[in-house]
């Protein structure tokens, strides 16, 4: 770790103990070139998560009680010191290898425009149940066709963006579902990347596809709102 990092890893977990020491081991090789920070999040667990991490090399914050996804990402982005942030499912399933192609052309499109990117991950070849790639097809399909937000997987927990993109951001519960849509609001270049995609190999999943389903019609209208009443001015040149 760097005490200047150029990439904050937000990682947001809820009974992942098994997953923890593999994930961060990958995190390191892949960003060894990278000066980055690893901040863990632990969404108020209830296994041996807060032991695990109490034993590694990464910043780690608790919850004392779960207060869901989006809340665990707020709070990390809140204590990164980063310039990008990258997110990352805690159950090992997104790969961390990605993250430096994702932060090159990110930079690269930064240098083009002059304006704020997010690259968010495609996972072109998922390794789920399912009912999860069937619910998250018809998700996908609904949000895109309603937000418009020009994204084919905004449910991958893979996204690297700029922490000042996200502190404009309006925060909410199920916020994460919809960042692709709420950078676009804020003006900023959204960009799908293909990313590699993992079968879990330890534990199960602590937040349900019928939950995200049920919340996420709600949410789905909520963000329409926010993107109706948004506006950018122009400031002009004195």
């Amino acid at each position: 770790m760097s005490a200047a990092p150029l990439v904050s890893v937000v990682i947001p977990v809820r009974n992942e103990a098994p997953n923890i020491a593999p994930l961060v081991a990958e995190i390191e090789a892949a960003l060894a070139a990278i000066p980055h920070e690893i901040i863990y999040v632990d969404d108020g667990s209830t296994d041996a998560t807060p032991e695990i991490l109490a034993g590694l090399a990464v910043r780690r914050l608790r919850h004392k009680a779960s207060c869901g996804q989006s809340a665990a990402i707020m709070t990390g982005v809140a204590a990164a010191a980063g310039t990008w942030i990258a997110t990352l499912d805690g159950d090992g399933q997104n790969d961390p290898a990605d993250i430096p192609r994702m932060l090159a052309r990110a930079e690269a499109e930064t240098a083009a425009t002059g304006g704020w990117v997010m690259v968010a991950g495609h996972r072109v070849n998922r390794k789920d149940s399912w009912v999860k790639r069937r619910s998250s097809r018809l998700a996908n399909a609904i949000r895109s066709s309603l937000l418009k937000d020009a994204t084919p997987d905004t449910g991958c927990g893979l996204k690297l963006f700029p922490r000042a993109l996200f502190q404009t951001m309006p925060h909410f519960d199920h916020m994460h579902r919809f960042l692709p849509a709420l950078a676009l609001r804020a003006g900023a270049v959204v960009l799908s990347e293909p990313v590699n995609h993992r079968p879990r190999l330890r534990g199960a999943s602590n937040y349900g596809t019928l939950d995200r389903l049920a919340v996420s019609i709600f949410d789905l209208f909520g963000v329409a709102w926010l993107q109706r009443r948004g506006k950018r001015p122009e400031i002009e040149a004195p």
